[in-house]
């Protein structure tokens, strides 16, 4: 009996103590002793610049000679980003109270670059708020698989984060301060999600590419843009990848054609089209209703494009008046025609590069499975396909409204 005693005492005492030592946070830091990056710019090094600090090495590496990549990135001072409209911000005052710091480093690889950045910084880096990635063309053509491995295998990098592609130099990206916003990269973050909202651009976040260029039936896109008058960011356009290197674009227009081809809503775009007789007219795409289909015609795959899309009618460049059933079916068959070419001409592009974006193939695999297995055996062999492979396309175009007139 009084050994069972004793034993629950120590019991009582021991289980309390093991708890208390083992909960809390024992590696924890505090956010203001990090270095938290928000966004980042990726541009292939100068000659002149390229200077090896040797952080993470201490002979020269031949193989990575004149490969050498600038990262610019923009680090949150503690205390200064504005986390409301009340706030002060940091535009027209001293550089010593800007929300950011913009900093510069040099490596053959992001993460020796990194490296480098964390030798000239107190506190440890951290990626667990890195919004937005901004690549330069020139990088994004010699290929982004060295730039896509290091942010995949990184756990702190959100999927939800956005990479874009700069027709130029990524670092002035770094710098761009549009009154709108007084953190540079929440702007850009702000003006892909709302562009996204307002059917724009796809949800097409860092994660939906990397699926993207894992399956053997897709290739990814990314959103396409530039600088205008040094405050003002242009969503450009779409730039298209194959094995994982950018092999064209397309204007911003294009992005709605794309999102056509896709079904995706809303609609966001409103094409100016020049209706015979009766003039220039604006239409506003509203929504989108896109049917695609696979069908097997002579033991080969032809896929089947059934577009429809509603509009409405936003302004009439002439003194002509639509007031009538027969002048309503001239502009739905003007734009319905100029919608036709459009999405056959950026098919044939893709096609001509061999870079299929509108995931064709993942429908030939789910839906034509045996096809596929005798015929794909690597992502090389879709894009030889996918340059051949037959689309019809159909498009019917609705006028729902046609607004107020005289």
């Amino acid at each position: 009996m009084l050994r069972t005693l004793k034993g629950f005492l120590v019991f009582v005492v021991l289980v309390p103590t093991m708890v208390s030592v083992l909960t809390g946070c024992w590696d924890k830091l505090e956010i203001e002793d990090r270095a938290l990056i928000l966004a980042m710019a990726v541009d292939k090094a100068s000659p002149e610049e390229q200077v090896d600090e040797h952080v993470t090495h201490v002979k020269p590496i031949k193989s990575l000679q004149g490969k050498m990549i600038r990262l610019t990135v923009q680090i949150a001072v503690p205390g200064r980003v504005p986390l409301g409209p009340g706030e002060s911000s940091g535009a027209g005052e001293g550089a010593s109270n800007l929300p950011v710091w913009v900093v510069k480093v040099f490596g053959y690889t992001i993460d020796d670059a990194l490296n480098t950045l964390q030798q000239q910084i107190a506190d440890p880096r951290t990626l667990i708020h890195l919004r937005v990635i901004v690549v330069s063309e020139e990088v994004a053509k010699s290929g982004l698989g060295d730039v896509n491995d290091y942010f995949r295998r990184n756990p702190q990098v959100r999927r939800s984060t956005w990479l874009l592609i700069s027709d130029r130099e990524a670092a002035p990206f770094m710098d761009v301060a549009p009154p709108l916003e007084r953190v540079p990269a929440l702007y850009l973050l702000a003006m892909l999600q709302k562009a996204n909202d307002m059917g724009k651009f796809p949800a097409d976040f860092v994660g939906e590419f990397w699926s993207s260029e894992s399956k053997l039936g897709q290739e990814g896109y990314l959103p396409f843009v530039s600088i205008r008058q040094k405050e003002n960011i242009l969503l450009k356009g779409l730039a298209y990848f194959k094995d994982s290197k950018m092999v064209g674009h397309t204007n911003a227009l294009e992005i709605g054609v794309f999102m056509g081809i896709m079904g995706y809503n809303p609609g966001g775009y409103s094409p100016l089209v020049e209706v015979p007789d009766i003039g220039v007219v604006i239409l506003n795409v509203l929504r989108r209703d896109t049917k695609r289909q696979i069908k097997m015609i002579d033991g080969e795959p032809h896929v089947f494009l059934n577009i429809k899309m509603e509009t409405s009618i936003d302004e009439v460049l002439s003194e002509a008046t639509i007031d009538s059933e027969s002048k309503l079916k001239k502009v739905e068959e003007e734009f319905r025609h100029t919608s036709y070419d459009a999405f056959e001409n950026l098919i044939r592009r893709t096609q001509k590069v061999n870079s299929d974006i509108f995931g064709f193939g993942e429908l030939i695999r789910a839906h034509e499975r045996s096809y596929w297995n005798e015929h794909v055996k690597s992502e090389s062999d879709w894009e030889r396909l996918y340059g051949e492979l037959p689309i019809t396309t159909t498009v019917k175009v609705v006028v729902r409204r046609i607004g107020l007139t005289e």
